[in-house]
C-alpha cells in the first residue's frame, strides 16, 4: 500500500491524469482484501492488482475509460452461473472496485496523504464510492481525508463531515479499512451514501523477548510480514543492533518494564504481537503477567511442555484468571516439524497468521468450502 501511494504522488506531481481501481467489499473466496489498488498510470502502466490477476485484463480497460471520462465507477466482478469464466473471478469470489480519475484539481488532498503515509502517521481517505439515487449536489466521488487531529476536504455536509470523521478516527486506531453507510447529513440510520474509509495506519508491532538465534529469525520474517520489529532483553552484551540487523529497534531493558512502559505510552493495541523466547522464569513470567493482561492480539511463548505447566503455575500465582491464561500460545507456534531457528520463525509466524485470520492450520487438501475467510483489515506487508 505504501509504495502504491508513493507512486501515486510521483504522478500526480507530475499533472497528468491517472486512474486508481481499489477494492472496496469483497464476498466469499475474494482474493485480496478491501483496500487493495491497482494504477494506471499517464503511460499506460499498471501497477498493484485487485484481484491476483483475474480480472486485471477488465480493470485495466475500465480504468483507461474513467481516466478519459473523468466519471467514476463502481464496479462487481465474480462468477455467473451459466459460465464461471464469464466474468473473471474463477475462484468463486466477488468484488466491488471503485475507480476514479486522480489528478490535482480532483485529489488536491494526495499530498497530504503521501507525506502522512511516507512518515508512519496514520491517515484515513474516505470516498463516496456509490449514491443510492439521483445525486444532484455531486456527492459521487467527493472525499475526506481524516488524521487523528483535523481533517481535510469534504463529502459535502459539515455534519456528515463530522459524523465520518469520528467513525473514521474508530477505524484509524484499529488499523480497519471498512465500508459504512449514511444519510445525506450524516445519519447513521440511514444509508443513501456509501462511503469507504480506506485506512493508512502505521504498521502493527511485533514485539521479540529473548535476544537469542530464534530471535533473529523471528526479526527477519516479522519484518518482512510487515510488523515494526522490536527485539527486547535485559542482557547488553547480547542485545545488538549487530545481531539483529533486521529489527527496526533493538531495546536493552527488563522485558516486563519494556512492556509495561510501551503500554502506558500507548504504544501497544490490539494489533500487537508479542513472541517471548527468553526460556528464563526470570524473564518471562513478568514480562507475560503483563502481556495477557494487556488487549493485544496474540501472546506466545516459547518452551517445551513441562516449561508450559511450570509457567502456568506460577503465572496463576500472580493471579492471572483462566481466561487471560487460555490467550497464552505455549509451545509456541504450528506443528510443522520445525528445527532450526528459521524453520522455528515459520510456524510461529503461521500461528500468528491462522490466529489472525480464522485458520486451522490444516492442509488445505483435508478442507472444504472457501479458501479465503473475512478478516479484519490489519495493514499487510508495505502498509
Amino acid at each position: 500500500m505504501r509504495d502504491v501511494v508513493a507512486q501515486m504522488h510521483r504522478w500526480w506531481g507530475e499533472g497528468e491524469p491517472f486512474a486508481r481501481a481499489t477494492v472496496v467489499a469483497t464476498w466469499h473466496s475474494s482474493p485480496l482484501p478491501p483496500g487493495t489498488s491497482m494504477l494506471v498510470g499517464p503511460d499506460g502502466a499498471a501497477i498493484g492488482s485487485v484481484s491476483g490477476g483475474c480480472v486485471e485484463g477488465a480493470v485495466y480497460e475500465l480504468a483507461q475509460e474513467v481516466t478519459d471520462s473523468g466519471r467514476p465507477v463502481l464496479e462487481r466482478y465474480g462468477v455467473s452461473d451459466d459460465d464461471a469464466f464469464a466474468v473473471g473471478l474463477t475462484c468463486g469470489g466477488i468484488i466491488d472496485v471503485y475507480v476514479e480519475r486522480v489528478d490535482p484539481e480532483g485529489f488536491p488532498e494526495l499530498g497530504e496523504v503521501a507525506t502522512a503515509v511516507a512518515a508512519g502517521e496514520p491517515v484515513a481517505e474516505v470516498i463516496c464510492v456509490a449514491v443510492d439515487g439521483p445525486d444532484p449536489e455531486g456527492r459521487l466521488g467527493r472525499r475526506l481525508v481524516v488524521r487523528p487531529e483535523g481533517t481535510s476536504g469534504s463529502l459535502g455536509s459539515a455534519r456528515l463531515d463530522a459524523a465520518i470523521a469520528e467513525d473514521a478516527r474508530g477505524l484509524l486506531a484499529g488499523g480497519r479499512t471498512e465500508t459504512l453507510r449514511y444519510g445525506y447529513d450524516g445519519t447513521r440510520m440511514d444509508e443513501e451514501l456509501t462511503l469507504f474509509v480506506s485506512v493508512h495506519a502505521t504498521p502493527p508491532r511485533m514485539l521479540v523477548f529473548g535476544a537469542v538465534d530464534f530471535a533473529a529469525a523471528m526479526a527477519r520474517i516479522g519484518a518482512y510480514l510487515g510488523y515494526h520489529v522490536t527485539v527486547c532483553d535485559a542482557r547488553p552484551v547480547f542485545a545488538t543492533a549487530r545481531r539483529f540487523p533486521e529489527a527496526h529497534e533493538v531495546v536493552t531493558d527488563w522485558p516486563h518494564r519494556y512492556l509495561r512502559t510501551e503500554a502506558e505510552a500507548g504504544r501497544i493495541d490490539e494489533r500487537t504481537v508479542v513472541c517471548v523466547l527468553t526460556h528464563d522464569p526470570k524473564f518471562d513470567v513478568p514480562l507475560l503477567d503483563v502481556a495477557l493482561r494487556l488487549p493485544m492480539a496474540y501472546v506466545g511463548a516459547m518452551g517445551s511442555r513441562r516449561t508450559h505447566d511450570d509457567r502456568l503455575r506460577r503465572l496463576r500465582a500472580t493471579g492471572l484468571g483462566e481466561e487471560a491464561l487460555a490467550r497464552l500460545a505455549s509451545p509456541i507456534g504450528l506443528d510443522l516439524g520445525a528445527r532450526t531457528p528459521e524453520e522455528t520463525a515459520i510456524s510461529i509466524a503461521a500461528e500468528i497468521i491462522a490466529d489472525r485470520g480464522g485458520g486451522s492450520g490444516t492442509r488445505l487438501t483435508s478442507l472444504s468450502g472457501s479458501i479465503h475467510r473475512p478478516r479484519s483489515m490489519r495493514p499487510a506487508a508495505g502498509d
